[in-house]
C-alpha cells in the first residue's frame, strides 16, 4: 500500500479543506494558526501561504461561479478576499462581515453567488446578501444547540440545509425563515444504533455534504449526514420535502372536511 501524501504547511491543527472546480488539482486548507495554505496536487510543496488572522479559522468557502473570491470565517468575523488583488506583503480584504453574535462553524455561498450562510454556536445561521452587503435573514429557534453546518439546496433556491449538536437535520425555506422539515436524529426511531458502543454517543450532526446541481441526476437530490455516533446517514431530500406537502393536504383537506360538516349542522 502506498504511503499517503501530506500536504504540509499549517503550524496548528489544520480546520477546514475545500477542493477547486474550476481549477482542478487546486485545494485550500485553514488551520488554528489563522493561515490558509494553497496546494498545486501537480507539485510537492505548498504554493503560498496566508496569513490572515491571529485567530482560528473555522471555515472556507469559494465564491459560486468566481473562484478568486474567497470567504474565511473566524471568530464571528466573515472575510472576503480578491486573490488577484493579494501582494503578498499584506493580506487585506475586500470587505468584511460582522453580523454573528457566536462562533462561526462554517461558511458556505449559494450557487447563484447572492448569499452567503453562516452557522454559528448560538444555533443561529445569518443569511447575507452578498450583492446588497447586508443581512438578508437570520434563521433561529429551529436548533436549540450548536448549528455546527450549513449547505444551501442548489436546486431549490430559496432552501438551506443546516444540522446542529441538537441531533436536528433542518431544512429552511431562508426567504420566509421558517423551518419546511425537521429530523431529528436523536429520537429512538432515528438513531439508528447497531452496536451498544455507538449509543453512547450523541447521534450530534458535525457535517453535511450536498451534491451541486450539475451533479445531482448521477447522485440523486440527497443530502449526506456525519453523526457523532458514527453514523453516515443519505437523506434523499425531495422525498422528506414531499413528504412534508402530503401530510400538509391531508391536514389541509380534513380540516375542509370539518368546517363542511360544521356548517351542515347549521
Amino acid at each position: 500500500m502506498a504511503e499517503p501524501r501530506k500536504l504540509r504547511g499549517h503550524k496548528a491543527t489544520a480546520t477546514c479543506c475545500i477542493a477547486s472546480r474550476d481549477r482542478p488539482g487546486l485545494v485550500a486548507t485553514s488551520g488554528e494558526d489563522g493561515c490558509i495554505c494553497w496546494f498545486d496536487m501537480r507539485c510537492k510543496d505548498v504554493q503560498f501561504i496566508m496569513d490572515v488572522s491571529n485567530d482560528p479559522i473555522s471555515s472556507l468557502s469559494f465564491k459560486s461561479g468566481n473562484e478568486d473570491i474567497i470567504y474565511v470565517s473566524s471568530e464571528k468575523e466573515i472575510k472576503c478576499f480578491d486573490l488577484h488583488k493579494l501582494d503578498g506583503a499584506s493580506w487585506k480584504p475586500l470587505g468584511s462581515y460582522n453580523y454573528n453574535k457566536d462562533e462561526i462553524n462554517q461558511i458556505a455561498c449559494n450557487s447563484r453567488s447572492s448569499f452567503l450562510a453562516s452557522a454559528d454556536d448560538t444555533g443561529d445561521v445569518k443569511i447575507i446578501d452578498i450583492h446588497q452587503h447586508c443581512i438578508y435573514k437570520t434563521l433561529r429557534a429551529g436548533h436549540a444547540s450548536i448549528c455546527s453546518s450549513v449547505q444551501f439546496i442548489p436546486w431549490r433556491p430559496w432552501e438551506v440545509i443546516t444540522g446542529g449538536f441538537d441531533s436536528k437535520l433542518i431544512m429552511w425555506d431562508f426567504s420566509k425563515g421558517h423551518p419546511c422539515k425537521i429530523l431529528d436524529f436523536g429520537l429512538p426511531e432515528m438513531n439508528g444504533c447497531s452496536t451498544a458502543g455507538q449509543c453512547f454517543n450523541p447521534a450530534f450532526v458535525h457535517a453535511l455534504a450536498v451534491p451541486d446541481v450539475d451533479m445531482s441526476d448521477k447522485l440523486g437530490r440527497i443530502c449526506v449526514v456525519a453523526r457523532g455516533d458514527g453514523v453516515v446517514d443519505v437523506i434523499n431530500i425531495e422525498s422528506e420535502l414531499t413528504d412534508v406537502k402530503s401530510k400538509s393536504s391531508i391536514k389541509s383537506r380534513k380540516g375542509t372536511q370539518s368546517v363542511s360538516k360544521h356548517r351542515n349542522s347549521w
